[in-house]
């Protein structure tokens, strides 16, 4: 199926890894142009030479932490004008309400929600000047179902449903879309460390995290190239009704009471 991205340039953000560098590798494979962003330069020289070689595109990239004031407005002056944005960056740290405290509270929310949230701010009135244009938000399932053991995360979750849902209606008014995609745990570093943290949490050994990630569909981790595969479809013309709306991702788990 053609999806129509080639010669779109695209700007994914954590995309040194997981599914954000899944997101950008698909969206290479559709043959769109790249603009890649990560807090460490030598992780995505690695990512664009990765693209390079399986693809035959050459990725932009830039370097910035979008929880550092100002490192939205600064990454998108250098990276320029985009038609696709994919807000991927986050890392939230789990835990209770007990063991996250407010210093790592602000922090994870910095990146997460604020970083999102900043970017859209940079890009969305660009977009509504053009009259197109696609802000695709990678959020997460804790905030469709919200566990104790995530609070922070969960609570995060749950804001940027509500910030893409809202902007998402939004935008068509003026030819742009916005849409968002929960994904469930997904076989990246950062579902490892999750994992570690709740077996910290839950069975006092972090080294018995395997035993946290019970009962998952297809009796399997989902795969970044299964996230990257639904946004990049998302994010083409043949989704072009698609905005306001935040798709679960989940096998079905939210349902099956596991």
């Amino acid at each position: 199926m053609n999806l129509h991205l080639s010669g779109k340039r695209v700007l994914v953000t954590g995309a040194t890894r997981g599914i954000g560098l899944a997101c950008a590798q698909s969206f290479a494979a559709e043959g769109a142009r790249l603009v890649l962003t990560g807090r460490d330069a030598k992780a995505l020289q690695e990512a664009a030479g990765k693209i390079a070689d399986e693809n035959r595109v050459q990725a932009e990239f830039v370097v910035g932490d979008l929880a550092e004031p100002g490192a939205a407005e600064r990454m998108a002056e250098q990276a320029g004008a985009v038609d696709i944005l994919v807000n991927n960056a986050g890392a939230v740290p789990g835990g209770s309400l007990e063991q996250v405290d407010e210093a790592r509270w602000r922090a994870g929310w910095e990146l997460k929600v604020y970083g999102f949230v900043n970017l859209a701010r940079c890009y969305f009135p660009r977009m509504r000047e053009a009259g197109s244009g696609v802000i695709a938000n990678i959020i997460g399932m804790a905030g469709a179902s919200p566990r104790p053991d995530y609070i922070c995360g969960a609570a995060a979750n749950a804001a940027l449903i509500a910030f893409t849902r809202a902007l998402g209606a939004q935008a068509p008014d003026h030819g742009v879309r916005v849409f968002g995609v929960n994904p469930s745990r997904t076989r990246t570093d950062r579902v490892v460390t999750l994992a570690r943290q709740k077996a910290q949490s839950r069975l006092n050994d972090p080294d018995r995290w395997q035993e946290t990630l019970t009962g998952l569909p297809f009796n399997r981790l989902m795969e970044p190239a299964e996230v990257a595969d639904l946004v990049v479809f998302g994010c083409s013309p043949r989704a072009g009704y698609l905005s306001g709306t935040v798709i679960d991702l989940d096998g079905g788990e939210q349902y099956a009471g596991r």
